[in-house]
Parts: C-alpha cells; sequence; structure tokens
C-alpha cells in the first residue's frame, strides 16, 4: 500500500495543480501523518472515515477531535463500502457528518445508489434519501462536498 502511496503523492508533486482547485487525498488511517508529511503544500490529506462523537468506549474508531489534533482538515464519509459492508445507515452517516462538521473538520459526503436501485430506476429517491438525512441534521453546507 505504501507503495502505492508513494507513487499517488509523486504524480501529485509533479504538478501544476490548479490553484482553484481544492485537492484531497483520502488515506488509510495508518497512513494520515505519513502522507501529511510528504504531500505538497497545495494538497491536503481526508480521513476516510470517523465517528459520529468526541469519546467514549469505541475501540478501533477515529473521532473527528483526534483528526483536528492531528492537523487532518478533511474527513470522507458515507462511502458505499461503508454502507455496503458495514451496514451504515443514512442516520448514522448524517450523524457522522454533523459531528465532524462541528468539530471542524470538512467533510467528502458521499451519495449514490446500488446498481440494482439504478436498474429499478430509483436513483433519484435514494440520493434525495440519502442527502435529505445529511440537510436534515447540518446546520451549513459550507464544508462539505458531495
Amino acid at each position: 500500500v505504501k507503495k502505492e502511496i508513494d507513487e499517488i503523492v509523486a504524480f501529485l508533486k509533479t504538478g501544476p495543480l490548479d490553484p482553484n482547485v481544492e485537492v484531497v487525498v483520502g488515506v488509510p488511517a495508518l497512513y494520515l501523518s505519513y502522507v501529511k508529511s510528504i504531500l505538497p503544500a497545495n494538497v491536503q490529506v481526508s480521513a476516510q472515515n470517523s465517528y459520529k462523537v468526541a469519546k467514549g468506549a469505541f475501540t478501533g474508531e477515529i473521532s473527528p477531535a483526534m483528526l483536528v489534533d492531528s492537523g487532518i482538515p478533511w474527513v470522507i464519509l458515507g462511502h458505499s463500502e461503508r454502507r455496503n459492508v458495514f451496514g451504515e445507515s443514512d442516520e448514522l452517516i448524517s450523524e457522522k457528518i454533523a459531528h465532524a462538521l462541528d468539530t471542524g473538520v470538512k467533510v467528502i459526503a458521499c451519495i449514490g445508489e446500488k446498481l440494482d436501485e439504478r436498474e429499478a430506476g430509483k436513483t433519484e429517491e435514494v440520493v434525495f434519501k440519502q442527502t435529505k438525512a445529511i440537510a436534515d441534521k447540518i446546520k451549513s453546507w459550507d464544508n462539505v462536498v458531495l
């Protein structure tokens, strides 16, 4: 994995990157500090997940406060793998998004339908439901990318 990360970072360093575009790289938790230390200054790093509370007995989870302490400004939440493999609901994802934002972490919020939902013509319904769950929990979209 580290070799692949190094290749991506090397590519990003070759630039030039558009100064009007915010570039963010999401990496596994174990590599956050490493990647942060080698990225060019115009590229930010993102965690791939965080939990919905600041502290407690949630072994293995990363809180947004931990990300802030580590200088990680972004987190990806609601990814299809978290929804489909780990069974994360729209409710849980929206709670995680709201907590991250309240803690000062910017969010890349993933929304989208499964293949069978698309084939059944339910794309708009699914995406609306996912987006509404987020909208019902957050105060502002200023630090959210869909």
